[in-house]
């Protein structure tokens, strides 16, 4: 059983946590490897790493932003290792598990996003993920390398997939033509690419009609981003919540109107 859900590996330092990144995959069947600004790659050291999944790296996307390597996934969780200022829906493994799966289909892609070896993902990186998952390790020494914290999150993926498949009905018709074990189509969620188009546009309007102002701290924005990720948009709610911006855009009211 191929699992399709995309692991995106943000700035990482060490090649050879790559390709141990890439075995773990392949170990639990998953092929989608993102690769956001790494610091050396390719690399013999991956490939040494990876011990049979060269294929993987070979198939490896590159990626200078996040926001282009998550653009067609309407599921992305970051993982995170510690609290952060603004709070965020934060889930275990397990879990995580679950509900990746119940959001991918036919329709929808599903990433799971890893950040860099020693400082983990940003704030703004971790803003554009609906959810967030830790890893509960022992509080006195919680380090985890790249590769394992890849090959748990991965494990846990295959868990689910195989018990879904165990309890999932025989396919017939329509149903025959998805993955056995995974959610039935539903209205495609908005994807990354579409709800950050979304909230540039929310952010050009609100800071036109001076509710938004340069001096405001950036925890604001990631709060708002925050509503619109718990709301778990389809791509019909952007293009209504989009139309609803157009009517409210000061610069569509003109000089007399804008000033009223």
């Amino acid at each position: 059983m191929q699992i399709p859900v995309r692991i995106v590996l943000v700035e990482t330092s060490h090649p050879g946590n790559i390709g141990a990144a890439a075995r773990a995959m392949k170990t639990m069947g998953l092929s989608d490897l993102a690769l956001v600004r790494p610091q050396a790659f390719p690399s013999e050291e991956a490939t040494a790493r990876a011990s049979g999944a060269a294929d993987l790296l070979e198939r490896a996307s590159v990626h200078e932003t996040l926001t282009d390597a998550i653009a067609d996934c309407g599921f992305v969780v970051g993982t995170s290792a510690r609290a952060r200022a603004v709070e965020w829906p934060t889930v275990e493994p397990r879990e995580c598990a679950a509900r990746v799966l119940d959001a991918i289909d036919a329709e929808n892609r599903a990433a799971i996003v890893f950040g860099p070896e020693h400082s983990g993902l940003t704030n703004e990186a971790l803003a554009r993920c609906a959810v967030h998952v830790q890893i509960p390790t022992h509080p006195e020494f919680s380090s985890l390398n790249l590769g394992m914290a890849v090959q748990v999150l991965c494990y846990e993926l295959r868990l689910a997939a195989l018990e879904r498949g165990r309890r999932a009905p025989e396919p017939d018709g329509e149903s025959a033509r998805a993955a056995p074990g995974f959610a039935h189509a539903r209205p495609r969620l908005a994807t990354a690419a579409e709800l950050e188009s979304f909230h540039d546009h929310l952010e050009r309007v609100l800071v036109e009609s001076g509710f938004l102002r340069e001096d405001h701290p950036r925890q604001l924005k990631l709060k708002l981003r925050r509503i619109f990720q718990r709301a778990a948009l389809d791509r019909n709610e952007v293009d209504i919540l989009r139309g609803v911006l157009t009517s409210l855009d000061p610069s569509r009211l003109g000089p007399e109107r804008s000033r009223s």
